[in-house]
């Protein structure tokens, strides 16, 4: 049922601007993970529905969910972006001339963890997408570094509904309780939104 759904929601929705497209190609060509135009039109949502102007990604990829932000954000728009590898950065500033976005973007190599501990928020949104064994330790990351009234958005909670499992793995296993952390944290009121692999939103009270 679930992938009929998901099947029927990508069927729906509007076609996308050609280098976000292009983007989804290598994604699909390279078994690169990103979250997809079902996430992305959520996170555009977001963005315009906070009023976002100071966006933090934990681990940003080649730069398509910022993508999304920026087209909401427009030249309003600061989005910090992390991931380990360079190429990555390269790649994600070529889409973003291409396509003309206009918000500030800034790149940092390195890990997403040490690099936030080293940034000064606020922060109007935070992204979390980094390797799934560290999401446990994003909570006390992201909630110093966000507004009252900001959102703490993580992708891949339901894990190809691995999180149902008995039997779990390691990643599966950090992901669980990341979730019974964050929904047990009296700094976040949190809800789980069954789009695409799962993402939670945790509004900073």
């Amino acid at each position: 049922m679930f992938q009929k759904v998901h099947k029927y929601l990508h069927q729906v929705t509007p076609d996308r601007d050609p280098v976000l497209r292009e983007m989804e190609t290598y994604a699909d060509e390279n078994g690169f993970p990103i979250i997809g135009p079902l996430v992305g039109r959520f996170l555009y949502q977001m963005a315009i529905a906070t009023k976002a102007r100071r966006i933090l990604e934990l681990g940003s990829g080649y730069g398509y969910s910022a993508f999304w932000f920026s087209l909401a954000m427009k030249s309003k728009g600061h989005i910090t972006m992390t991931d380990g590898d360079k190429a990555n950065k390269r790649r994600a500033f070529d889409y973003f001339k291409r396509a003309g976005l206009q918000s500030q973007f800034e790149f940092r190599v390195g890990d997403a963890r040490r690099v936030a501990k080293k940034l000064d928020g606020p922060f109007d949104i935070i992204l979390n997408d980094i390797d799934k064994q560290g999401y446990p330790d994003t909570i006390d990351l992201a909630a110093p570094l966000l507004r009252k009234g900001g959102l703490f958005i993580t992708d891949n909670v339901i894990w190809d509904g691995k999180v149902c499992d008995r039997k779990q793995d390691d990643t599966t296993k950090a992901i669980v309780e990341f979730t019974r952390l964050l929904y047990q944290d009296s700094r976040f009121f949190t809800s789980i939104m069954p789009i695409r692999d799962g993402i939670a939103v945790a509004l900073r009270v």
